[in-house]
């Protein structure tokens, strides 16, 4: 017999006293024994704590009870303080005890600048402008489009060039205006005069592979548009010079003055020609 522990009732079975005391006095019947307080308590499910202090309290799952348990903590020594810490073998290896971590005066950014860094690749190279072949520095990265230049005005010249006549998007064919009677056989002769070669450089057609460029030192256009000038005046050998076509392109921008030209081939300015402007193209 189950007597219940309210009234002097007495039940057959566990069951028929438990359906009792809930029915009659409003309140279920313990069915579990707490695993480490040792208290009865209730539930419709398979507890073995009663609350959750006692399962904290109890640890049931620490150290070796738990399953994913893998021999413990291991002991080792601080590379910096020499003190013995504790670690587990799962995280990586130990080398900062706990007060050496919180200590952060030790630590020092590894260097990452030049060589140091995982991405070098050997830093800037020097190239040569494809303009006025003047040497420049770029990253690998940097120098892979179509040319390398130097600067905004060779960044001009180089545009100017490339989509000029059959390089413009445009282009229907046809050519440049023919510089007119007597050009050919001055050009003829400023090559035979300066030994086909660039009067400030030296590069010779052999190094070329043609024959180098033959510049006006006072544009072929200013005798267009002055008065008293015909195109055919600028061709004279005191008006022209033997340049290689990087010299040629510094002088069509005004970095070879006028004078130095002159003075490249050893001759006085004319007193017969157009009033010069600023650099431009000849």
């Amino acid at each position: 017999m189950y007597p219940c522990p309210t009234c002097e009732r007495s039940f057959a079975t566990k069951r028929g006293r438990a359906v009792h005391h809930t029915s009659t006095h409003d309140e279920r019947l313990p069915n579990r024994t707490c695993n480490y307080c040792g208290t009865e308590f209730h539930s419709p499910y398979e507890k073995a704590y009663c609350s959750d202090e006692c399962l904290s309290k109890a640890s049931p799952y620490a150290g070796q009870n738990n399953p994913n348990f893998r021999g413990g903590k291991e002991e080792t020594e601080c590379v910096l303080c020499g003190k013995s810490f504790s670690y587990y073998p799962s995280e990586k290896v130990g080398l900062y005890c706990a007060e050496c971590v919180d200590t952060a005066e030790w630590r020092e950014m590894p260097p990452i600048t030049g060589e140091n860094n995982p991405r070098w690749s050997g830093g800037k190279r020097e190239f040569e402008c494809a303009v006025c072949a003047e040497p420049v520095e770029r990253y690998p990265s940097n120098a892979t489009g179509d040319a390398i230049l130097c600067s905004e005005d060779c960044r001009r010249a180089w545009l100017s060039e490339s989509f000029t006549g059959d390089g413009h998007p445009n282009w229907k064919g046809g050519g440049n205006e023919p510089y007119g009677e007597g050009w050919a056989a001055t050009r003829r002769a400023a090559l035979e005069r300066d030994g086909y070669a660039c009067v400030r450089c030296g590069t010779d057609a052999d190094a070329l592979g043609r024959n180098p460029d033959v510049h006006h030192i006072v544009p072929v256009r200013h005798y267009i548009e002055a008065a008293a000038f015909e195109k055919t005046d600028a061709h004279t050998l005191e008006n022209v010079v033997t340049l290689c076509p990087p010299c040629h392109r510094k002088a069509d921008f005004g970095h070879i003055a006028a004078e130095t030209q002159r003075e490249l081939i050893d001759v006085t300015r004319p007193t017969t020609v157009p009033a010069e402007p600023g650099p431009t193209t000849g």
